[in-house]
């Protein structure tokens, strides 16, 4: 979701930007009929599916909605008790932020982000990237893990073959949606550094 806002962000101001790092963008080429692609991103993204279990909690929270809220209610009104439980089974007295984050989703983070931002938005991230293109003064950098499950390397892949000249591609090996940032953060940051660095001077 990040990545299609700071790519709206960034074509609404096009002057103020000099770079735009994406990690694991969810981009689909825009077709003639914008719900089509976001078919195609919610079919490849959260397709429906019984197995591995993350996946099946994704695909039932993403096309039921019924049945996302209901469990929403239950899970998330009552998350500092999953906390407690949580503390329990780990035997540690503070949770990493992913784990609280985990219990306090919502309906609406569950549902309308996946709907409305990462679907809806895929049919106006060609018209950003061309918007940036078109400037000429804003580089797009892409950092993906080849064993991302969530979003395919595919996304990326196409991203820098439609606009060759505005993206910049950085595919790390052996990483996956999560440890592409979080089991590699210093070599994160200096990709971030030199990133910013060539921003300023495009000859590094």
């Amino acid at each position: 979701m990040g990545c299609i806002i700071a790519l709206a962000l960034a074509a609404k101001y096009p002057n103020l930007v000099k770079s735009v790092t994406l990690v694991a963008p969810p981009y689909f080429p825009s077709a003639k009929d914008g719900a089509r692609t976001s078919l195609m991103a919610l079919n490849k993204l959260a397709g429906i599916t019984l197995w591995p279990p993350l996946a099946f909690g994704k695909s039932v929270m993403s096309w039921y909605e019924h049945v996302g809220r209901c469990f929403c209610f239950l899970f998330c009104r009552n998350h500092r008790t999953w906390e407690m439980i949580l503390k329990l089974f780990t035997l540690r007295r503070e949770l990493r932020f992913t784990e609280v984050d985990l219990t306090r989703h919502t309906h609406h983070s569950a549902w309308h982000n996946m709907h409305n931002t990462i679907c809806g938005g895929a049919t106006m991230t060609d018209e950003h990237l061309e918007t940036l293109s078109k400037s000429r003064s804003v580089k797009v950098s892409i950092i993906h893990g080849d064993q991302d499950m969530e979003v395919p390397l595919e996304c990326s892949n196409n991203m820098k073959m439609k606009f060759p000249e505005l993206v910049q591609l950085n595919i790390v090996p052996n990483a996956d949606h999560i440890s592409v940032i979080f089991h590699r953060a210093r070599d994160f940051a200096k990709n971030l550094e030199h990133i910013w660095a060539s921003s300023q001077n495009p000859s590094i």
